[in-house]
């Protein structure tokens, strides 16, 4: 049975699947057709998704990659580094011609692809990593 006007979103991601919505009773519904099709186990309400820390409160709930950002900064040497108000410097110019190209530009690549990941939860990063990522040629 499906009721109009009930949300209900499925994330899937290889074996592991998240389901949450606005009506307890269609989440149930979906669960047990799957069970049916399936062997599923429920392990209730989620912690972590995908590297992404779930945390719920009357007000709502929290997405917070709070891990990842401190296994970026430690992998790259950073944890100990102040922290600013803006992730880039103002009217900053940056070329690809001039200066010198970085000895492994594989670091910074995944770097890049690491900040890409941490926008879901930290957007203030964007225009910076947007930036960046136009030099993955020559970094």
């Amino acid at each position: 049975m499906v009721i109009i006007g009930v949300l209900t979103f499925v994330l899937v991601y290889v074996n592991d699947i998240l389901i949450g919505g606005d009506n307890i009773d269609e989440i149930q519904a979906l669960k047990a057709m799957l069970n049916a099709q399936f062997h599923i186990k429920d392990l209730g309400f989620p912690k972590y998704f995908l590297g992404i820390e779930i945390a719920r409160s009357s007000r709502g709930i929290l997405l917070c990659q709070k891990k990842y950002t401190v296994d970026i900064l430690t992998d790259m040497g950073m944890l100990g580094c102040r922290s600013t108000r803006t992730p880039m410097e103002q009217n900053l110019k940056l070329s690809d011609v001039e200066g010198n190209p970085l000895p492994d530009p594989i670091i910074s690549c995944r770097l890049i692809g690491r900040l890409i990941y941490l926008m879901i939860t930290c957007p203030n990063i964007l225009f910076a990593v947007n930036i960046l990522s136009q030099f993955m040629q020559a970094p």
